[in-house]
């Protein structure tokens, strides 16, 4: 393993985002920047993520690096010596904690024995695999690539490699998709005893297929209709329900409203992004937080395999700003938002800024006071939308 790390320091920290935007086929759910490209274009958007690191390393040398996660697209579609050569700039370029997270997301029908090996020897110790369905015509639905019987080889492939921290991404409430089936998907993931699983509903997003086929039946839903493609309300709550209790039973922890995991395995760098700690994207329109200023850098794929590695879209947080985000994201986390870590960061209590709000879902019981923290009740997770819009003014 040639990453070479520091032991964890009392730096300031620096979480770390590398986007890979390729996949091999876009899905059709799917409005993350992305795009299928062939291998001179990914070779060149290699080069030029290598000397986005090096640069941004030298304007970035005071702070310590606690996580790392490569997304996409699927960066999977890179060869394992691309990967390697990315991880030796980042490696070269920024202080990673001994202690660090390091994750890629992989899909199936991309990984092999050899990429596997070579994740290994880059440092990455946490994989997140897309596995989304156990059914295959709902993989066919959502136009995912693999099979079930590729992700269980991709699975094997990573546990023979020696990765002992994987997660799987699922998706619920897809078209067409009872009850019954998300307990079949649930149940045969969990009998493979990954470290961690997300479980997410299906947005219909703008600008994708899925909107052009089922936006109108997603609007009837929100307006409190009944769908026709698309499961109705109460089966996607009575979804979301089971997933909590039916991963409880079998060892898992529900620490954010879509997360759930084995106890000590919780993903590090998505809790540093719901709780507002520095994070530096690199690579094409990824986004950045930084010492309360978010950028982020351009989408134009030419632009950037020409050298623009500029800051865009920059804007400061104001300190309301700041306390509504630290809010609406810290109360996805099932612990909640501290009362004490708050007033170490605003120098206030929540009570001082948003009291009205605060006593108003209480009452309402969408909101519960435990322990020194304000968190979610099952019935404010079910109305998080609502709740949240609370403490943005």
């Amino acid at each position: 393993m040639f990453l070479k790390r520091v032991k964890d320091m009392e730096q300031k920290k620096l979480e770390l985002y590398l986007h890979i935007p390729f996949c091999i086929r876009k899905c059709a759910y799917c409005d993350f920047l992305s795009a299928p490209a062939d291998a001179p274009t990914r070779e060149d958007y290699v080069e030029a993520l290598v000397r986005e690191i090096k640069r941004k390393g030298q304007m970035y040398a005071g702070y310590s690096v606690p996580s790392l996660f490569i997304g996409g697209g699927t960066p999977s579609v890179l060869s394992g010596e691309e990967l390697i050569r990315v991880m030796e700039a980042v490696a070269a370029s920024f202080f990673i904690e001994k202690s660090a997270e390091i994750t890629i997301e992989c899909n199936p029908g991309t990984l092999n024995e050899k990429k596997a090996a070579d994740y290994r020897r880059a440092g990455i110790n946490r994989v997140s695999i897309g596995l989304q369905s156990a059914i295959g015509r709902e993989l066919a639905l959502l136009g995912r690539i693999h099979t079930w019987e590729d992700f269980l080889k991709s699975y094997d492939i990573l546990r023979r490699a020696g990765f002992s921290n994987i997660n799987v991404d699922l998706m619920a409430a897809l078209p067409g998709q009872t009850f019954r089936d998300w307990e079949y998907t649930l149940t045969q993931t969990v009998r493979l005893r990954p470290e961690h699983i997300s479980a997410y509903s299906l947005l219909i997003e703008e600008g994708t297929p899925f909107f052009e086929r089922y936006g109108e039946d997603a609007a009837r839903r929100r307006a409190g209709g009944e769908p026709e493609l698309l499961p109705d309300e109460e089966t996607e709550v009575k979804m979301y329900e089971f997933t909590g209790s039916f991963l409880k039973k079998h060892g898992y922890r529900q620490y954010e409203i879509s997360n759930y995991a084995r106890p000590g395995m919780e993903c590090r760098h998505n809790i540093g992004y719901w709780t507002l700690v520095n994070y530096l994207g690199l690579g094409l329109g990824s986004a950045s937080l930084v010492e309360g200023e978010r950028f982020s850098n351009t989408s134009n794929l030419g632009a950037y395999l020409g050298g623009d590695f500029e800051k865009k879209e920059r804007q400061t947080l104001s300190r309301r700003n700041a306390m509504e985000e630290y809010m609406f994201l810290g109360l996805r986390m099932r612990a909640g938002v501290s009362r004490e870590e708050f007033h170490g960061r605003f120098g206030v209590d929540p009570e001082a800024v948003y009291g009205q709000e605060i006593a108003r879902l209480c009452t309402q019981g969408l909101l519960e006071q435990q322990a020194g923290r304000l968190r979610l009740t099952e019935e404010g997770i079910l109305a998080g939308n609502y709740v949240m819009a609370e403490f943005i003014k």
